[in-house]
């Protein structure tokens, strides 16, 4: 299952050639990310008040064509694998006309605040139904 967010290239965001900051590309799939837990009922926000913490521990990106102020660009979020400890979320991000400027994929662990490993699971069942019913 694939959710979509919207984000407005920034002028900020572009370098002196006019086109968007290869940087720029992982942030948005931050804030597409962000935009996702919330849409499934576990912000961010529940995540720490729970306790946990899901910190990123392998991302890729492929461009595949610049983007440029304005340009909006949708993110497309689904996830493609998770596993008890660890879920890895793709990426597609397409301009207006639907073509495709970046693929990528973002893998995260999950952990107390004790920096412990946490089995999902076994531990927060419901999170983790709601994970294995939105893979792709």
């Amino acid at each position: 299952m694939t959710y979509g967010y919207k984000h407005t290239v920034k002028y900020y965001e572009t370098d002196r050639m006019g086109f968007t900051h290869h940087s720029n590309y992982i942030r948005w799939m931050e804030e597409a990310r962000i935009d996702f837990m919330d849409k499934l009922g576990w912000s961010y926000q529940r995540f720490e008040d729970e306790g946990l913490i899901s910190p990123v521990i392998a991302v890729e990106c492929k461009y595949k064509k610049p983007t440029t102020f304005p340009e909006i660009i949708l993110i497309e979020v689904s996830i493609a694998e998770f596993r008890s400890i660890k879920l890895r979320i793709n990426y597609v991000m397409k301009n207006e006309e639907g073509v495709i400027v970046c693929e990528g994929a973002s893998e995260h662990c999950f952990l107390n605040k004790e920096g412990k490993l946490v089995r999902i699971d076994k531990d927060y069942p419901e999170f983790a139904k709601l994970l294995i019913t939105k893979q792709e």
